[in-house]
């Protein structure tokens, strides 16, 4: 675990490897293609999907894919073979290939071969490029051909092509599905191939009739051909044909219900449960009641615990969806049937307590779910059950540490905390729970015991201080050895006292904790345990551990960042001496803070390396610096209204300039920069939210609450002193209802409020600027400053990376050389892009379209002035493209009508799939020199000879008068 948090930490993906150019590394593999020895050709084969994951851009990979259907057409089946896997590992890059028609004649020359095991792997080819090449006739001509051979590797090849080419052409699919039908239904046909014929239907949901059409042959197969293998593919190619079309997914539900009940095989009723669950989970919408109704009896039913499983975990799929309200509501409109007594409450009820540990864990989520999404007075008494259910597969699953019982406590404890958000009077009796069996139970399960306490602790404040006893006790107890599982045990139940103990740790905790972590644990553990001390803001714990750590690292680069780490805690630590009303000690503790600040920011920027440039944490440092600097100099500004109060003429001055504010003297000017500086940097919080696309929900929403915190100070500058006629409360007034996800932003929230309510009250009441005013506003940022400062999970770790690759064409072969283009013609500027991911892609957000923005300056001109419209001035344009295959492409047409140097900047963003536009970058530059074209350059030159004979006349008869 250790290593790869560093490697998210340190860098992602190797983007910074010393690589070959591009160029270089194909003529590196082309070299082995040519070779005369066969294990090199294979080895510079197999080598080529590293080379496209290296370089994906399409100039590339059109040579290195001609390069490899060359060695296609001539090679032996072997190296045929490795081509082919070689296009199906490189799946996502084939329509990058510019030349398409070559490519697909060097491969296609080889179906007409003597050799039915080098057609069988052309097929196979051909059905591997059917994203490219879906409407090629030929292709869909040969695969019919090859339908009908007697070879056997041949006919097999054509299924897997004509499986390929009917998911991406209709006009295939519906030419093909009739010769299907008629091979299916043919005496001839053996019993195998038939089984690999039918889930070609699958694909035949282009329309509705050729969906019909094929849903008719289904069925018809289903009677047909009762065998177990005939049922079990016809119906799995059914329900994945209904999931496609999505008309006859309620037929398709009704018919694996009827298979569920009544066939007798235990086979069939298994692949029914398989299909209803993927039903549930991609169409719970279309469930009705009585279908519900139906699985619930056939669940009561059965004997057999594996289907009972089966049956429990597609009900508990569609109790966390709209299906289980639809359901209740139907219940609850029928007097005849209360909702307590339906069957799928006492389903679950039945199977809360039973033997098998899966069944338990299904019928205790299908009971939380209903109490969770079910409001109905009547379901409330099923809240009890769904506790009782929690606690006894709690105590059962704690107690026993092999790997199933680990899976359903996982479960359990997933539903206690879903339990505990939606229902929060519940959270205190689930949190005692945890905490008395947390003394019994195995490391294993008391890892995840503690994850789940921490996590509904931090929404909920339900760790009190009676109960940090007990788990210091706890902490005193475990870690005797330094295996793993004790050392992560160490990390999770720090965690939970450091969620336990809001405002800080007492000296003996602190005792306990740093005595545990010197006998047992090792560097990674203390740094662990230190970055969570950071995240809940114990920044007198942190700032221990990390010193601790200074010493124990074998590179400079970590050296600086554990020593920034302790100079931000330190800082941090400084401000906990903020008291209120006692401004003068307000300001030395910021000027304390600030130092420390100053000094790990100096660390901070030499940890970082090119590879790991830790730009977000320098920038959120630089601003907690600057906002500290801004809070100090209101503060120091709200003084001066006593040091140096407004002179006596201020209030005919005041009625000169026709400006009230002008009698309070130079505070009125000093408070309007200030106001102006923390909207500043509320703008700059806002971009740094927009830069962080691969920040987790937490940090992003830390980052917010800074932003917001400059936007309350400034708001109340403007509604105390600067314009309190026209200050509004009401967009401020709703920021506190909102639920707050950790105890931070509770605290942040509630400060808020009150400073809200504060200035409302002194708004309008007295004349501005009193000390009254500024009293509330030094209040208002000390009450701020108060709460402990959270750095979240992105300050420490990148658990999603995402950037984006830029080439722009054409492009100088030198970057400080210029373009050369004509003024009278336009520049096409093609942009291509490769977005490229680290370990989990889309683990927080995902990339739904690229914006790409074009804009060029004039750097310098050449020439002669010349009376130009604007718009031939600038270029400014932008357009939108979605990436496919994380590749995106697009071109502008640039006008260059002035002479001169330009500079053309292309910067992307990218917007996800909720709309939020993401300043990702980057932003690429290059120059573009203005030539003036021949014939104006021509006409220009002849129109200066014809003028120079005339200046010389004029200047002789110049002369001559005198």
């Amino acid at each position: 675990m250790a290593s790869n948090s560093t490697k998210s930490f340190l860098a992602d993906a190797g983007y910074g490897e010393q690589e070959l150019d591009a160029n270089s590394a194909l003529m590196e593999l082309d070299k082995g293609l040519r070779s005369g020895k066969l294990g090199e050709q294979c080895e510079a084969v197999v080598r080529f999907p590293r080379l496209f994951q290296k370089y994906p851009f399409p100039i590339l990979i059109n040579s290195a894919f001609l390069k490899l259907a060359d060695v296609f057409r001539v090679g032996n089946n072997f190296l045929r073979l490795c081509v082919l896997k070689v296009t199906q590992q490189s799946e996502k890059h084939l329509e990058k290939i510019l030349n398409v028609d070559e490519f697909v004649k060097r491969i296609f020359s080889v179906i007409h071969s003597n050799d039915p095991v080098a057609r069988a792997i052309t097929l196979r080819m051909l059905g591997s490029l059917a994203s490219i090449i879906p409407e090629r006739k030929n292709a869909h001509h040969s695969i019919r051909q090859s339908l009908d051979s007697h070879d056997n590797v041949e006919v097999e090849a054509a299924v897997f092509a004509a499986a390929n080419f009917s998911a991406q052409s209709k006009d295939f699919a519906v030419g093909i599905c009739n010769k299907i039908s008629e091979m299916i239904q043919g005496l001839a046909t053996p019993v195998d191939l038939k089984l690999k014929l039918i889930p070609i239907l699958q694909h035949m949901h282009h329309d509705a009739i050729l969906a019909s059409s094929a849903r008719q042959l289904l069925q018809q197969l289903v009677t047909s051909y009762p065998s177990t293998k005939m049922v079990i593919v016809s119906l799995h190619t059914f329900t994945l044909l209904a999931a496609s079309s999505l008309v006859d997914t309620p037929k398709q539900i009704q018919l694996l219900l009827q298979y569920l009940k009544n066939d007798p095989r235990k086979a069939v009723k298994r692949l029914t449960i398989q299909d209803l669950k993927l039903l549930a989970s991609k169409t719970p919408h279309t469930w009705s009641r009585e279908n519900i109704q139906a699985l619930c009896e056939c669940a009561l039913q059965t004997p057999y615990d594996s289907l009972k499983l089966g049956m429990l975990s597609v009900l508990s799929t569609l109790s966390g969806t709209i299906a289980i309200k639809h359901y209740f509501s139907t219940v609850t409109g029928n007097v005849s049937s209360p909702p307590r007594s339906s069957d799928l409450v006492k389903l679950a009820q039945e199977c809360c307590y039973h033997n098998n540990r899966g069944i338990a864990a299904h019928g205790v989520r299908v009971l939380t779910n209903i109490t969770v999404s079910c409001q109905e007075k009547d379901l409330l008494a099923l809240e009890q059950d769904a506790v009782f259910g929690l606690e006894s597969l709690l105590v059962l699953c704690s107690q026993d540490g092999n790997p199933g019982a680990q899976a359903t406590l996982k479960i359990a404890l997933n539903c206690m905390v879903k339990l505990a958000k939606g229902r929060p009077h519940l959270s205190q009796s689930v949190v005692e729970t945890l905490l008395t069996q947390l003394h019994s139970a195995q490391d294993a399960a008391r890892i995840l015991m503690c994850h789940c306490l921490a996590a509904i602790a931090m929404q909920l404040p339900v760790l009190g201080d009676g109960m940090l006893g007990d788990l210091m006790e706890l902490y005193k107890v475990i870690g005797r050895s330094a295996t793993d599982k004790q050392q992560e045990l160490l990390v999770s139940l720090a965690t939970v006292i450091f969620v336990a103990s809001q405002k800080a740790l007492s000296v003996e905790s602190k005792a306990v904790i740093k005595q545990q972590l010197e006998s047992v644990s090792n560097g990674w553990t203390v740094y662990r345990i230190a970055r969570q001390a950071s995240r809940m803001g114990n920044h007198d714990m942190a700032k221990e551990l990390y010193q601790s750590l200074l010493t124990q690292v074998a590179s400079e680069h970590f050296y600086f960042w554990l020593n920034s780490l302790k100079e931000f805690s330190h800082a941090e630590q400084c401000l906990t001496g903020l008291q209120e009303e006692n401004y003068s000690s307000a300001l030395s503790c910021i000027a304390e803070s600030l130092k420390f600040y100053h000094k790990g920011i100096a660390s901070l920027t030499a940890a970082s390396t090119p590879l790991n440039p830790l730009s977000f944490q320098c920038e959120f440092v630089k601003l907690r610096i600057d906002l500290l600097q801004a809070f100090s100099q209101l503060i120091c500004t709200c003084n001066s209204l006593k040091t140096s109060p407004p002179p006596a003429i201020a209030t005919t001055i005041a009625m000169t300039l026709g400006n009230d504010l002008q009698r309070c003297g130079r505070i009125s000017n000093q408070m309007k920069q200030s106001m102006e500086e923390f909207r500043s940097l509320a703008s700059r919080y806002g971009d740094l939210y927009q830069a962080s696309f691969d920040a987790d929900s937490a940090t992003l929403r830390n980052v917010e609450l800074q932003q917001q915190s400059c936007l309350l100070i400034s708001h109340a500058i403007e509604a105390l002193i600067l314009d309190p006629e026209s200050a509004s409360f009401q967009e401020y007034g709703s920021a506190g209802t909102a639920h707050a996800d950790s105890e931070y932003e509770r605290r942040m929230m509630s400060v808020y409020n009150h400073v809200l309510e504060e200035v409302e009250s002194l708004n309008r009441k007295y004349t501005p600027v009193s000390y009254m005013h500024t009293a509330c506003l030094c209040n208002a940022i000390i009450a701020l400053l108060k709460v402990p400062l959270s750095f979240q999970r992105y300050f420490f770790q990148k658990l999603q990376s995402t950037s984006i690759k830029l080439a722009l064409s054409p492009s100088p072969r030198n970057p400080a050389e210029p373009i050369a283009v004509q003024n009278n013609q336009q520049l096409a500027l093609k942009v291509e892009g490769v977005v490229q991911h680290g370990s989990k892609p889309g683990l927080f957000r995902k990339i739904q379209s690229v914006c790409l923005n074009v804009s060029s300056t004039l750097q310098s001109k050449s020439g002669q002035d010349y009376k130009i419209p604007i718009d031939n001035m600038t270029n400014e344009m932008e357009q939108r493209v979605e990436p496919h295959n994380d590749y995106f492409s697009t071109q502008f047409l640039l006008n260059f009508a002035i002479l001169g140097t330009h500079n053309i900047t292309v910067e992307s963003s990218v917007k996800d799939a909720n709309g939020i536009v993401w300043k990702t970058g980057p932003r690429t530059t290059i120059f573009v020199k203005s030539l003036e074209d021949p014939y104006s350059q021509q006409i220009r030159l002849q129109q200066q000879q014809a003028q120079q004979p005339l200046q010389q006349q004029q200047q002789r008869n110049a002369y001559t008068r005198f």
